[in-house]
């Protein structure tokens, strides 16, 4: 039996083992019989390591663990900036968003607009933003492991795609937001083993001090760009700036983060959670560009694409496991299993939130389904779910063909973010702000955006730009037998072809004049780097919200809500008209 056909047994036997306990676990539970049990989780799921590690691996999760490395290898470390407003967005979200949210008793984060501005529509605007965003990155979630199980087993895409998404209808149906939660502390658990594995490795071959120069002497490591050009691609201050709007509104307004602070017992812990993934994050997300140093440095000499051994970018990470530890039977099937359990917990935890979505804010409003009991209203939200995920499947088929998936994901989330945070800011912070101008600022800040990705889409296609990359060393001993005898069938006459050294580029970078005349300020404009989308959505949604309630004129009615509905520092502001907001809202 050979190497191949070991690690895929091992593939399916912890995949099938994976099965059996969720099977295990939900036959030995007390089975769910109210909503809020199935869409919340249990006080032992929800205590602080495992909302801790789910939290993580809810934004960092797999498409991170493979992309953040090829990041690295081929465009360098500008997105490794991109933690500082990830981190910052954390004691952000305890100040804005829990001391509202926490007083509330809702199940869906977006029933607290339609509380706040007295319309559902706006409720129900919120929720559908979501809803597109988190299927398109749902799609991103379901392909990641598919690349590394192609990379290395040469399972086809439209075939794993299609296991993944019958296995997470099948957790819907039998899991609940409890599973899902053990799932990701498991995986992530694995995830951070196999990083130390490689880094540790890594270091023992290459050196720790050769892998640092090499990364900085070869142009990987471009930390603290300040240039302050919007159009550049990332630098330390679109990084910044770009990824904290982008984290606020993923973890202040998304109904799957909002879910797990909801189903922890108290806000102390609530905030103790959120505080400690300051550095859990940080570590967690270092490890993985430090992986991709480690790379770089084994393949800085020779470079895998540039000799066609693999397709896309994020294949060298699968690649250089294949690599390293084919010589351990069963390893890669570990890895393979790790990464298609990890994207299936996270594809389940979405799925069910965005279940959850879909019932509270739409289907529970309607006068049929106000009738239902809770033990309907489940099935009801497990139907939905899979329903949801037929739909990532084919999101997912689409994505398959795109190269990047770390661009692809900051791109969903950057230009849908924006919107959702600006209304919340406006629910928030904004007394004066009625539902007429938080409507008008939602939909200018969606047209806007939107303006913007299809003019940007509207300019001559530019091919992919990365770093150099070097095929100066490669010989028939660059590579183990593993790659020599599975990757491809003309790797020798590859090696063999390479007679002198050369550097080259996998593409030439282009050099652009950026004329700002006035013929061409819109062609800037739609320039504009991805990651200032949300920022640009978020603005435009503030602003206009407030200067529509504004010219709108003011009703003294539609400012009457309680108080607990509005952020603290605001509460002693009183709205126009003399209309207190301590008085109840009939």
């Amino acid at each position: 039996m050979d190497s191949v056909t070991v690690d895929i047994v091992v593939f399916a036997f912890i995949i099938i083992i994976s099965f059996a306990l969720t099977v295990y676990k939900n036959l030995s539970d007390s089975k769910e019989k109210t909503k809020n049990e199935y869409v919340l989780a249990n006080e032992s799921a929800s205590s602080t390591w495992p909302m801790l590690m789910s939290i993580a691996r809810g934004f960092l999760g797999v498409r991170v663990f493979l992309g953040y490395p090829s990041e690295l290898v081929y465009r360098g470390s500008e997105l490794w900036e991109t933690m500082y407003g990830i981190l910052l967005a954390f004691p952000l979200v305890i100040f804005i968003f829990i001391p509202v949210y926490l007083r509330l008793g809702i199940t869906s984060v977006y029933e607290y607009l339609d509380l706040r501005f007295k319309s559902k529509l706006i409720r129900c605007m919120a929720s559908a933003t979501y809803v597109i965003r988190t299927l398109l990155i749902l799609g991103v979630a379901t392909l990641t492991p598919c690349i590394a199980i192609k990379t290395v087993i040469g399972v086809p895409y439209y075939a794993s795609i299609t296991v993944m998404t019958i296995a997470a209808i099948f957790c819907v149906f039998s899991g609940g937001f409890s599973s899902a939660l053990m799932g990701d502390v498991i995986q992530g658990i694995l995830m951070f083993t196999c990083c130390v594995v490689v880094i540790v490795k890594g270091s023992i071959e290459n050196g720790p001090i050769n892998i640092i120069k090499t990364a900085h002497d070869r142009d990987r490591l471009n930390f603290f760009n300040f240039d302050l050009d919007p159009t550049k691609r990332a630098t330390t201050i679109s990084a910044l700036i770009g990824h904290l709007f982008i984290s606020l509104s993923m973890y202040g307004c998304q109904q799957n983060y909002v879910q797990r602070y909801i189903s922890m017992a108290t806000e102390e812990k609530v905030k103790r959670v959120l505080l400690l993934s300051i550095p859990f994050n940080a570590v967690m997300m270092s490890l993985t560009w430090i992986v991709g140093m480690v790379i770089f440095a084994t393949y800085a000499d020779c470079d895998p694409k540039k000799l066609q051994l693999i397709n896309d970018i994020d294949e060298i990470f699968p690649f250089y496991l294949e690599d390293k530890f084919s010589m351990i039977p069963g390893f890669l099937g570990v890895i393979l299993g790790t990464l298609f359990n990890g994207s299936l917990s996270a594809v389940v935890s979405n799925l069910n939130s965005l279940a959850t979505v879909l019932w509270e804010d739409f289907l529970a409003n309607i006068q049929y389904f106000k009738q239902v009991s809770d033990v309907k209203a489940v099935r009801i939200i497990k139907i939905l779910g899979a329903l949801c995920g037929l739909i990532v499947m084919g999101v997912s088929f689409g994505i398959a063909k795109l190269n990047g998936i770390i661009e692809i994901f900051i791109i969903m989330t950057s230009a849908t973010s924006g919107p959702l945070l600006g209304v919340f800011i406006l629910a928030v912070f904004f007394p004066s702000v009625n539902w007429k101008g938080a409507l008008a600022g939602m939909i200018a800040g969606c047209a806007v955006v939107t303006w913007v990705i299809l003019g940007s889409l509207s300019l001559p296609r530019m091919a992919d730009q990365y770093l150099p990359t070097s095929t100066a060393m490669c010989n028939n001993y660059t590579f183990s037998e593993a790659i020599m005898l599975h990757r491809a069938n003309d790797t020798n006459e590859l090696m063999s072809g390479i007679t002198e050294n050369f550097v080259v580029s996998t593409e030439e970078s282009i050099t652009q004049s950026h004329d700002i005349s006035p013929e061409h300020a819109l062609t800037y404009f739609y320039k504009v780097t991805y990651l200032y989308y949300s920022v640009i959505g978020t603005s435009i949604t503030v602003i206009m919200g407030y200067l529509f309630s504004i010219t709108t004129g003011f009703q003294a009615e539609e400012y009457l809500y309680k108080d607990h509905l509005v952020h603290p520092l605001v509460i002693k502001r009183r709205p126009y008209h003399g209309a207190s907001l301590s008085m109840e809202v009939k």
